[in-house]
């Protein structure tokens, strides 16, 4: 059987050995034949044709002798077939003929096409220009363009810079040779220059461009024109390009790779200036070509049979089909609408080849040859079992392979089986039993005969009880939050296994997958879920599905679920006034429990979320869907939402309304703790809280700020533009100082003046004071602190107030460092801490208040003490006894530059986090009456004049009850390691160093 191998299209450079190639099957003698053009070619001995294996060679090619379109034939005993047409091309590339070309004379400003015309050829060709001479070549831009379709120059707007020879220079594709024509020489005309004038568009495209499936399609487009055109490209239907597309506007063209069906359409080149605009347009096409969808199978047939073969293939255009048998055209009555083929099969049929063509694709069928065959069960045995369901219908299907048909019957038993309105033979032998009961069971066998002989094949028919759903179809109500059980018991034959499948609203339920809200909780004969903690997305219909091997039946149960409403909807403002705003909405799901109220909540900008809101009326019932919301700040932009509420619950909130600003009116809201004083010398400065933004009531929000001696009748007013201003300072050298002023402040906005707050007293700017303190003395209180004493000034008088008074220590080294210690009251000493011990220190006074600070003190010196011992104390011993605590310890010394150790302080507390009880010792033993069955925390530390020194670390002391349960032989212990041991006194207590 020979199979044809083809080529659409073959292209050479130059004549030389060409193979054509077709293959033929090994096992069958193959002859092979080749046309050109429709006529045999007959290979001779010399000739350029010769057939090796089939194969066409043909050697020193010639592209008049050689071109056109091949085909292979190939015979043997079963028939003929034909290969797919191919083309052969021959690529060439000529000379030009001419060597000189006449000047091209044009003036500035006017646009040329210099003419290419490349000599004969075959094959693709690409066009350059070389300027004056080699190797400089034409650079394309926005004035010049080099078409690949006419091989032209196109200059939209000469300029004299272009004055020179022009030469085409033609490139095969295929061979890559090259030529160059004749120089064309461009001349610049002396009699004017060439005004503006609108594009003409002198590279097109065609109105219709046919492209193929997958293929790259390139558009040119340029104009000539003054000024130099622009060149845009856009579809005509609006789509966008893709990304693929590649727009050169600097070149004009427009190229589109891997074209596909979404890229046909009209497209638009617009070429335009300041003097017009131009345009052409062209439809790309899409063109596929045949792609077979339906393909013929092999088949075998027996005597009688009817063969139809279907061959279809989808392309753009519609394909059109041939069908050859043996290589010639079919008769047309064999085939039907195209692409099927009929043929009617008896004994005497003959073997041939059959081929399905379309413009591009050829379909090969095998050969045929009808079977005569006996009857034979070895490839389709009846089943050995068949199950059945009682009351169910069952078929038995018999379909022995014989040729031509015969004779089929059936016994059940050794008895014939004898047809009635529940047993019936089928046309096609299979067996049909309805209303199945049990004694139908048994062995079928089934029987089949034509003129070549007779076979049977047997099999048992099992009769099995029906399967019944016992659990009643239901309907249950429940509330969100609940678990349920769906049950789905049945009765079934126990011999067969059951499956049970659950779907909700026809989809399958995959346990375990939904958020474990479904779990399985039947036995083996029953198929119950339980759904836990069931939401409103759950209230649907649920179908129980129980299967076996003869029959399968199902139960649905319809289940409501109970929950708060869903979010009313369409929340709108109908009307906005200065403080209310009429609302309406839509009723929302009420999720199977009615809507009993509805509540509104609105938002503003200065608002911490929602808030609920005062309506009227003032309670919304389920059926009320409008309301009026009162209250409401002016001029302020807010937002609504409605929430529903049933006997389940409140519900989700509706979406927010479009916000909407109430209507400005007059300021109603006056600025809060107006008050004042202080500032500099004739000033009266007056204070306020801002009024928020909320509450101003309008645009142009102000303040009106009143003020009039105490005393006075007229007050004196002034505007504050400023809505987030503070503050005023009135200024005028009439102003006495510390004189009682009675202050006010008002609100305004664009809608007129507002209230004023209540009159408040203030007083204006006092001067700072004027004498120092006396007496200023200090002391040395520890290493770190120094007490500074003072004669205070008189508290207050008509022109001043003192506030305080500032201590500003300054150490002898370190006078750049020095801080200020600031007093408030009428306080005459202040105890400075945090200094450095054995250093001298100068202190300096000065009183303040609102105006300033006065005059500087005298300055005092002092000497802070010496530090602290820096030794904590070591070798802690203690003993107890009943309830009392006696501690020891070595006597800690002071360093030469430290003061001397005048005591010590011994700190006890319950734990280490609670406030220890001190206690003073100017020795280096104490005794403590603590309590039993408690554990102490105990720390010693020495003082001195100096003040504190270093803390001994912490001591546990157990409890007293439980003190003998450990005993060791004693050992010195270290400052840096703790050790408790016991040794006996001479009194028989224990002691234990630490």
């Amino acid at each position: 059987m020979p199979y044809i191998g083809h080529r659409g299209m073959t292209k050479h450079r130059e004549p030389q050995f060409l193979p054509l190639r077709t293959f033929c099957c090994v096992s069958c003698a193959c002859i092979h034949r080749w046309k050109l053009n429709d006529s045999f070619i007959l290979p001779r001995p010399g000739s350029r044709y010769t057939l090796m294996g089939g194969n066409l060679h043909i050697s020193h090619l010639n592209k008049e002798e050689d071109v056109g379109i091949y085909q292979c034939l190939a015979s043997n005993s079963f028939g003929t077939i034909v290969s797919r047409e191919a083309s052969l091309h021959i690529a060439y590339l000529e000379n030009f003929k001419t060597q000189r070309r006449n000047p091209v004379r044009v003036r500035e400003g006017q646009g040329v096409v210099l003419l290419c015309g490349p000599p004969p050829h075959s094959g693709e060709l690409t066009f350059t220009w070389i300027f004056n001479e080699y190797p400089s070549f034409v650079i394309q831009d926005t004035r010049r363009f080099v078409s690949q379709k006419t091989g032209n120059l196109y200059i939209a707007k000469v300029e004299p810079s272009d004055v020179g020879n022009y030469t085409c220079v033609v490139t095969n594709t295929v061979t890559k040779n090259s030529v160059q024509g004749p120089p064309t020489p461009l001349v610049l005309r002396v009699d004017g220059v060439m005004g503006e004038y609108e594009p003409k568009i002198e590279v097109q495209f065609p109105e219709v461009v046919p492209v193929a499936k997958s293929s790259t399609v390139k558009l040119e487009c340029f104009a000539l024109g003054n000024p130099v055109p622009t060149i845009s490209w856009r579809r005509v239907d609006g789509a966008s390009f893709g990304r693929k597309v590649d727009i050169n506007k600097a070149s004009g063209v427009l190229e589109i790779p891997y074209f596909q069906q979404e890229d046909a359409g009209i497209y638009e080149c617009v070429a335009e200036n300041s003097r017009g605009r131009n345009s052409v347009k062209g439809k790309l096409s899409f063109y596929a070509a045949p792609h077979l969808t339906e393909k013929p199978q092999d088949v075998q047939k027996t005597i009688d049979d009817t063969l139809v073969w279907e061959c279809k293939a989808s392309a753009k255009p519609k394909p059109s089909y041939r069908w050859l048998k043996n290589g010639e055209p079919l008769d047309p009555m064999e085939v039907r609408n195209d692409y099927y083929y009929f043929f009617k099969l008896n004994i005497f049929s003959f073997f041939f080849f059959l081929s399905c063509l379309t413009q591009s694709t050829q379909i090969p069928l095998f050969p045929l040859s009808p079977l005569a065959i006996a009857p034979d069960f070895s490839q389709n045995l009846l089943k050995a079992q068949t199950l059945a369901r009682q009351g169910g219908d069952i078929l038995i299907e018999c379909k022995p392979r014989m040729s031509p048909r015969g004779v089929i019957s059936w016994r059940k038993g050794k008895e014939a089986l004898r047809e009635s309105h529940r047993v019936t033979v089928l046309d096609n032998g299979s067996l049909r039993i309805s209303n199945v009961t049990k004694m139908d069971a048994g062995l079928y066998t089934c029987v089949a005969r034509n003129q070549f002989g007779v076979a049977s094949s047997a099999g048992s028919l099992l009769v099995k009880e029906q399967t019944v759903i016992t659990s009643p179809a239901g309907h249950l109500d429940v509330t969100v939050g609940e678990s349920i059980v769906l049950p789905c018991q049945v009765s079934h034959d126990p011999t067969l296994d059951l499956k049970f499948t659950w779907f909700f609203n026809e989809q399958l339920i995959h346990f375990g997958s939904h958020g474990a809200y479904f779990e399985k909780v039947g036995g083996r004969s029953a198929g119950d879920i339980m759904i836990r903690n069931i939401q409103l997305r759950h209230a649907g219909k649920y179908t129980c599905a129980v299967q076996t091997k003869v029959d399968s039946v199902s139960i649905a149960t319809d289940v409501v679920v109970r929950g708060p409403p869903g979010p009313p909807v369409d929340c709108q403002v109908t009307e906005m006034t200065e403080t209310t705003a009429s609302l309406s909405w839509g009723p929302g799901m009420d999720n199977h429990s009615p809507i009993l109220s509805y509540t509104i909540q609105a938002r503003t900008p200065f608002s911490l979320g929602w808030q609920a809101v005062t309506t009227v009326p003032e309670l919304l019932g389920g059926k009320q869907l409008s309301a009026t919301v009162t209250d409401l700040s002016p001029w302020v932009e807010y937002e609504f939402r409605v929430l529903a509420t049933n006997s389940i619950g409140t519900g989700e909130p509706s979406k927010p309304s479009k916000k909407a600003r109430t209507k400005e009116m007059l300021p109603r809201v006056t600025p809060a703790r107006v008050n004042g004083g202080g500032g500099g010398r004739s000033e009266l400065v007056i204070t306020w809280e801002p009024v928020p933004e909320e509450l101003q009531s309008g645009p142009g929000f102000g303040y009106v700020v009143a003020f009039r001696p105490l005393g006075a009748q007229g007050w004196m007013q002034a505007a504050v533009t400023s809505p987030d201003a503070s503050r005023y300072v009135f200024k005028n050298e009439s102003i006495p100082p510390f004189s009682p002023y009675q202050v006010k402040v008002g609100v305004y906005n664009n809608k007129g003046e507002g209230p004023f707050s209540p009159v408040t007293t203030i007083h204006s700017a006092e001067e700072e004071p004027s004498r120092a303190p006396g007496r200023v003395r200090a002391r040395s209180v520890s290493a770190s602190e120094v007490e500074v004493t003072w004669k205070p000034l008189a508290w207050s008088n008509n022109r001043r107030r003192i506030l305080g008074y500032e201590v500003k220590p300054t150490h002898k080294e370190k006078q750049d460092t020095a801080s200020v210690i600031r007093t408030v009251g009428n306080k005459t000493s202040v105890l400075i801490k945090d200094l450095e011990g054995s250093s001298t220190y100068y202190m300096s006074l000065r009183a303040y208040n609102s105006a300033g600070v006065g005059p500087q003190s005298i300055i005092v010196n002092v000497t802070t003490k010496k530090p602290p011992p820096s030794q904590a104390p070591v070798k802690i011993m203690w003993n107890t006894s009943n309830s009392k605590v006696i501690l020891r310890w070595d006597q800690v010394h002071a360093l030469e530059n430290e003061s001397e150790v005048t005591g010590y302080k011994v700190m006890y507390s319950q734990d280490k986090h609670s406030r220890p009880s001190v206690v003073e010792t100017n020795t280096t033993s104490l005794e403590l009456s603590l309590p039993v069955n408690q554990d102490y925390v105990i720390q010693i530390k020495p003082f001195s004049e100096g003040g504190e020194g270093s803390s001994s670390g912490q001591i546990t002391i157990p409890k007293i009850a439980g003190m003998y349960s450990h005993h060791r032989p004693c050992t010195e212990c270290s400052f840096h390691t703790v050790m408790i041991c016991m040794k006996r006194s001479c009194q028989g207590s224990y002691f234990r160093h630490v």
